[in-house]
């Protein structure tokens, strides 16, 4: 019952694939980490190596995941109660990103720690498209609207405190697979919304964004529904996306389109007392 460490994204997949895929949902996060490693290279995220984990029970099973893509913090998939202590042990943590039931039980072990966000994960059930719908209509993002994008994305990173440092990248590969929608007022591009590869049968919203502007309108509402709509019509059987629970705004919108809540995640970090 111990856990497993490597660098090499192919062995971490041999491994620890199964487990993942069998709880899309619970593992949304580390599923698109690894595609990402596996599609981009190990210094897709950036310079340092990734180092990914997994921890197998008595049974042979795989109980647990982990990945960590420096600067970012350890990143954890579904874990049983049973491997918290032994990851304690291996990894000399100061800082996770986890559900909330395994970050606390880590933290507890901290002389002190802190939350710095907690986001709740969201799945679609029955899409309700916002009615009257806003004014204008989706389209499909184009190498055209680049420069646009681009500026979304890193206007988006700051106003969640992540960084942009593959906002190019991002764009490219998304409005290369058609996943980035835009909803247009007057032929104008008012608000985007993205949309993860499909993977496992899941895809996962994300960056949806409107400029200040034009905020309080019903387009994120719009865009989101849209793109929602199109992941499951493409055979996605689960859609799913994050809210930050300090922005009590979104979390209402997504719930008034048909979003319902699985379980909350917390990025948390040890600090001295």
């Amino acid at each position: 019952m111990t856990w497993t460490f490597t660098d090499d994204v192919d062995v971490f997949l041999d491994a620890a694939g199964a487990s993942l895929a069998a709880r899309p949902a619970e593992n949304t996060l580390v599923l698109t980490v690894t595609a990402t490693l596996r599609r981009d290279g190990p210094r897709a995220y950036g310079d340092a190596a990734p180092l990914l984990g997994w921890w197998r029970g008595t049974d042979g099973g795989v109980g647990g995941t982990l990945v960590q893509t420096p600067p970012h913090p350890p990143l954890l998939g579904a874990v049983v109660p049973e491997a918290v202590g032994p990851l304690a042990a291996a990894l000399p943590l100061t800082r996770i990103n986890a559900d909330r039931v395994t970050a606390e039980a880590l933290a507890a072990a901290w002389p002190g720690h802190r939350v710095d966000q907690e986001q709740r994960l969201h799945r679609l059930g029955t899409l309700i498209p916002p009615f009257p719908a806003p004014p204008g209509r989706p389209r499909a993002a184009a190498t055209a609207d680049r420069a646009l994008l681009v500026r979304w994305h890193r206007a988006f990173a700051d106003e969640v405190g992540q960084g942009a440092a593959h906002a190019e990248r991002q764009v490219d590969e998304r409005t290369a697979s058609g996943g980035l929608t835009l909803w247009e007022a007057d032929g104008v591009p008012v608000s985007m919304a993205g949309a993860s590869p499909r993977l496992a049968g899941m895809v996962r919203i994300a960056t949806v964004y409107t400029p200040p502007e034009h905020r309080g309108r019903g387009y994120a509402a719009a865009v989101t529904a849209e793109i929602s709509r199109a992941a499951r019509e493409a055979g996605a059987q689960e859609v799913l996306l994050f809210t930050d629970l300090a922005n009590p705004t979104s979390n209402g919108v997504y719930r008034r389109i048909g979003y319902r809540p699985v379980s909350d995640r917390l990025l948390i970090s040890a600090v001295e007392r």
